[in-house]
């Protein structure tokens, strides 16, 4: 009996393992028939090709008069008129009168000096037919030595000519007083704020108002160190002035823009920020032009977005900041063999559409603009619509090589 079943259990052994490899094998079968295929990997691409881009630098700033005056009286008085033009947001032009003050004492002051004006040239007439009286006088006498300047009276006369002197210049002063009774605008302007009223007594030290001149505006923008080097800023007087333009930053639909010229920059670099601030002028801000009529106001204390026309860098690639992998990085398709190649970039421009790229990219490969879940390395893809050379928001900064600008 120990014999029979020292033969049966190794057989039944050896049945069980059969039966069990042949289940096993049956359920690898069946898995790899019910696996799904891979997933074929589809894309838009586009071909890249180097061309030119010319920089536009983005930046912000606060409009503000060129001339803002604390318009003070020259002489003391009592207000008695305040012209219309001369309230709070009125428009004036150089030399309208904007307040006067009572005349009467200046006009007494001024009789006086006419009348010592009058007085000290009769004076003058005086003593000058004395000293050619005194000079007869010696010669009938028939003195043969020359006259002293005290018989002639000279002194006597060079008083009374500096008594003419004296009643000319202050005749002048005078009228001067008189003048600046009549306060006069000294530019072309608007008020900000009128700060006395009729019957005041005001002094050369009293404020009377606040105004600004209107020929043009300015707006102090600022640019970081690595703005600079994509711009020529006008240092000097003689420079050519950089175009500018200016876009109201609280409309947030159909915004106005305004053109301006960069004229000057700041001497030195912000000590906190350090950037470097430059004036934009914009010519005739309140559109009192006919010609500028239909363009809206540009407002003293505005807040402007600005965009600024920097220099061309040649010979560099686009890439669309939206075909991204990840920061710095992109899809390149191989163009023969139609596989993903993983590519680190390093931009030398950058702004919110587009990355310029200058190195590690090989002409006439091809880019890919669809958002892609996964890319592997060396994975093949399918092209789904190529898009030959431009893509979308690079346009207008991409110029071909035969443009004008490259």
């Amino acid at each position: 009996m120990s014999k029979l079943l020292r033969i049966i259990i190794p057989l039944l052994i050896l049945a069980v393992g059969y039966f069990g490899f042949g289940i096993l094998a049956e359920k690898e079968e069946l898995e790899v028939r019910t696996r799904p295929a891979p997933k074929i990997i589809e894309t838009k691409v586009q071909v890249m090709e180097r061309s030119d881009f010319r920089v536009t630098l983005s930046t912000q700033g606060i409009v503000r008069p060129h001339n803002e005056t604390a318009l003070t009286p020259r002489v003391s008085g009592r207000v008695i008129k305040i012209s219309p033009k001369f309230e709070s947001g009125s428009f004036f032009e150089e030399g309208d009168i904007l307040l006067e003050l009572d005349p009467s004492d200046f006009l007494a002051a001024l009789s006086a000096s006419e009348a010592r004006l009058a007085r000290s040239e009769a004076a003058f007439a005086q003593e000058d037919a004395r000293a050619k009286q005194a000079l007869l006088d010696w010669e009938d006498l028939g003195y043969t030595e020359p006259p002293t300047e005290l018989v002639l009276r000279k002194p006597q006369l060079k008083e009374a000519a500096a008594n003419v002197k004296a009643a000319e210049a202050e005749l002048l002063s005078a009228q001067n007083d008189l003048k600046r009774a009549q306060v006069l605008a000294p530019y072309d302007g608007r008020v900000r704020e009128r700060s006395v009223g009729l019957g005041q007594s005001v002094s050369p030290g009293t404020t009377i108002g606040e105004i600004f001149s209107t020929s043009f505006a300015e707006v102090r923008l600022s640019l970081s160190t690595r703005d600079l080097v994509h711009v020529d800023l006008p240092d000097n007087p003689d420079d050519l002035a950089v175009p500018v333009t200016l876009t109201d930053a609280l409309a947030t639909e159909n915004p106005t823009t305004w053109r301006g010229m960069i004229v000057r920059t700041e001497g030195s670099l912000d000590e906190k920020s350090r950037k470097l601030f430059v004036i934009a002028r914009v010519d005739d801000p309140f559109a009192l032009k006919k010609e500028n009529a239909a363009t809206p106001p540009l407002r003293i204390g505005q807040p402007i977005r600005a965009e600024i026309k920097g220099n061309i860098i040649e010979n560099v690639f686009i890439v669309p900041r939206k075909t991204l992998l990840r920061p710095n990085e992109i899809v390149l398709i191989e163009p023969v063999e139609l596989t993903i190649a993983r590519t680190r970039i390093e931009p030398v421009w950058s702004d919110s559409a587009n990355l310029i790229v200058r190195d590690n990219i090989t002409e006439g490969w091809l880019l890919s603009t669809s958002r892609l879940p996964s890319a592997p390395e060396g994975a093949p893809v399918v092209i789904l619509e190529p898009e030959e050379n431009q893509n979308e928001g690079t346009e207008a900064a991409a110029l071909p090589k035969d443009s004008p600008g490259a």
